[in-house]
């Protein structure tokens, strides 16, 4: 099978989960995101990410979010990190008032990495995450704690065919995130399943330590009793150190 046959079949099977096209609620947002991972030994480093996204058809900044980690390196393509998370959700209230919540998370991950056809890098994440939703701005008694499991699969496949490594050129990035509540999932949507996210982007390496890109972000997110359809465009940065 052909590259271009590769990545038709895969793109289908990236939207089979999100195929819901006709949300209760259609919205359209934008991201920007940076993504940096640091080595400084053989077996420790960090990472961090940044990220700003807005509200509705880019009405207001909704969501800060910043998310550092101490990173193990159990081998080349086995990792496993502890971080912490702060949120900062901004809002508007029925009157038009601003509103907002801070949210901390502390979370634990392990990501496997692997290549097909020694062409396309594949890297899967598991990640457990304990979060602390503070109060709101406009009510003082709604804070709790919740834990939730998500899982990640993201795919690299290089656009330009090169029988070495791959560290300069375009490409096409997949993914695809699951998000399921654990505990407490009754002071949320009050469902197992919370979201998922699923991605297609085109990006160019700079080199093997920079790349950047920009694509579409479905997301797919289970309320309580409906749902809602986030169309994102996003703009990411990674570096890696």
């Amino acid at each position: 099978m052909k590259l271009k046959q590769k990545l038709a079949v895969l793109i289908v099977l990236l939207f089979i989960v999100p195929a819901k096209l006709f949300a209760q609620d259609n919205q359209f947002s934008a991201w920007a995101a940076l993504f940096h991972s640091q080595k400084l030994s053989e077996h420790w480093g960090y990472s961090f990410d940044g990220q700003l996204r807005s509200h509705d058809e880019l009405s207001y900044l909704k969501h800060i979010l910043l998310r550092p980690s101490a990173n193990y390196y159990f081998a080349k393509n086995k990792v496993g990190a502890l971080g912490y998370a702060y949120i900062a959700t901004y809002g508007r209230n029925t009157a038009g008032d601003q509103t907002f919540r801070p949210e901390h998370r502390i979370w634990e991950q392990y990501t496997y990495s692997h290549k097909v056809n020694k062409n396309i890098a594949v890297a899967h994440r598991f990640r457990l995450e304990q979060r602390f939703l503070g109060h709101t701005a406009a009510n003082k008694n709604d804070q709790y704690f919740a834990q939730r499991l998500r899982y990640f699969a993201r795919g690299v496949i290089p656009l330009k065919k090169d029988s070495g490594a791959f560290n300069k050129g375009p490409f096409v990035a997949l993914q695809n995130e699951v998000f399921v509540n654990i505990q407490n999932k009754n002071k949320g949507n009050k469902h197992f399943f919370d979201q998922n996210r699923a991605y297609v982007a085109v990006g160019y390496r700079i080199n093997k330590m920079i790349d950047v890109e920009t694509g579409y972000l479905n997301q797919y997110i289970k309320q309580a009793e409906s749902y809602t359809l986030n169309h994102v465009a996003q703009l990411a940065f990674y570096t890696r150190f």
